[in-house]
Formats: structure tokens, C-alpha cells, sequence
């Protein structure tokens, strides 16, 4: 019985490495992969499930810096029925958009999504590991809304926005999306964007998988 363990157990790892990565360890290996790129830049938040049009959609994983990138986690266990609805609201918010894909999803999933999306590859190693290749390099989003960023502020946070731009007067008592709308009447969209992103990066109460930020400084854009 002993000389027969060896073998089964090589065999079991075997078959494991050949099924499909599974979203928690893609996700480990993209956020791995996240930490060591920007390790130098104590101002990056890398955030995951960050929520679009209040909580419409979540994205997988989010990078905030001086732009708003989010990554989108399609594994082989996956399907990619939700994709064109998430595509639709990360169009409209996100600087730039990066799809990860395991290898049955590529060819149909990037065409599901515009040109300007990156794509990553998902490849499973022979020792059960992950890897991540680039197949395509994401491009500015020429398409943002500015309605669509300012939602990603949290009411108290568009208030004190509002106030130190002397616009609050008669929207104290607003809702939400009037205060948005008056954000997007009041200053350019790139201001806007950079201030929402500044916003994201100096929040201390995210969820706990939220990077802590070393950002301050909210009123020096």
C-alpha cells in the first residue's frame, strides 16, 4: 500500500494543474502581480470589488493612481453572459479597462468588449501556479461621463466637494444625483476625474481589502 501512494498522489496533482484557475487564485496572482509593479508608488491604492453606479456593477479589481484602471476576472469556470452589462457601465467610468481571461474566453470575450480594453491571458503552469500574459495593451478611454465618475463619490464626500467650490449653496438638502449633476456642472471633467480619484485614494474607511492610502492633501489639485 505504501509503494502505491506516490504515484496516486502524482497523479491527483496532475489532473488538478490540467483543470481550469479558478477566479480567487487568478485574482491572487493579479493583485501579486499589481503590488510588485507599483511597490514604489506609495500614492497607488489597489482596491478589490470597488462598486460603479452605485453598486450596479463591482469591479474585480481597481487601481488608483493618476488614473482610474479597473480588471475585469473572467476565469474558465466563468461565464461571460454579464460581461456586455459590465462592459457598459466600466465604459463610461473607468481611464482604462483590462480583461483577464482564461485561454476558452479570449477569442469571445474580446469581442465583447471595445478595442481600447487590455486583455490578459490566464496560463495555468504545470506545477498548478497561474500566470498572467499580456495579449492586449489597454488605451486611454476617450468615452468617460462625467456623471458616471461623480457617482463615485460618496454623498458627504460630493457635499464637501461642492462647499469648497463654493457651488453648495441651495443643494445642501439635494439628492444624490442632483449633486452630481451640479459636480459636473461646475467644474471641467478633467478636474473632476482627478479630484474623484484624489478622493478614492485618501478614504481611511474602505473595506478591508482596500490598500490603506498614504494619500493627502484634498484640497491641492
Amino acid at each position: 500500500m505504501q509503494r502505491l501512494r506516490v504515484p496516486i498522489v502524482k497523479a491527483i496533482g496532475e489532473a488538478s494543474s490540467r483543470l481550469p484557475a479558478d477566479d480567487p487564485t487568478i485574482r491572487t496572482t493579479l493583485k501579486r502581480d499589481l503590488e510588485e509593479t507599483f511597490a514604489d508608488e506609495p500614492e497607488t491604492l489597489i482596491v478589490e470589488e470597488m462598486g460603479l453606479g452605485h453598486g450596479a456593477t463591482r469591479v474585480d479589481v481597481a487601481v488608483v493612481n493618476g488614473h482610474l484602471h479597473g480588471f475585469e476576472v473572467k476565469s474558465d469556470r466563468d461565464t461571460l453572459r454579464r460581461l456586455p452589462r459590465q462592459a457598459h457601465i466600466y465604459n463610461k467610468v473607468l481611464d482604462y479597462a483590462t480583461l483577464v481571461l482564461g485561454p476558452h474566453h479570449v477569442e469571445p470575450g474580446m469581442r465583447l468588449v471595445p478595442d481600447w480594453w487590455g486583455i490578459k491571458l490566464v496560463e495555468k503552469l504545470a506545477d498548478g501556479s497561474v500566470r498572467l500574459a499580456d495579449v492586449r495593451v489597454p488605451r486611454l478611454n476617450q468615452s468617460v461621463d462625467g456623471l458616471s465618475v461623480a457617482k463615485l463619490l460618496w454623498r458627504h464626500e460630493a457635499l464637501r466637494v461642492l462647499e469648497e467650490l463654493g457651488a453648495l449653496s441651495g443643494f445642501r438638502s439635494k439628492t444624490r444625483l442632483l449633486l452630481y449633476a451640479r459636480l459636473v456642472e461646475a467644474v471641467s471633467l478633467n478636474w473632476l476625474r482627478a479630484r474623484v480619484r484624489q478622493q478614492l485614494r485618501a478614504r481611511l474607511n474602505w473595506r478591508p481589502l482596500a490598500r490603506p492610502a498614504s494619500y493627502g492633501g484634498l484640497g491641492q489639485l
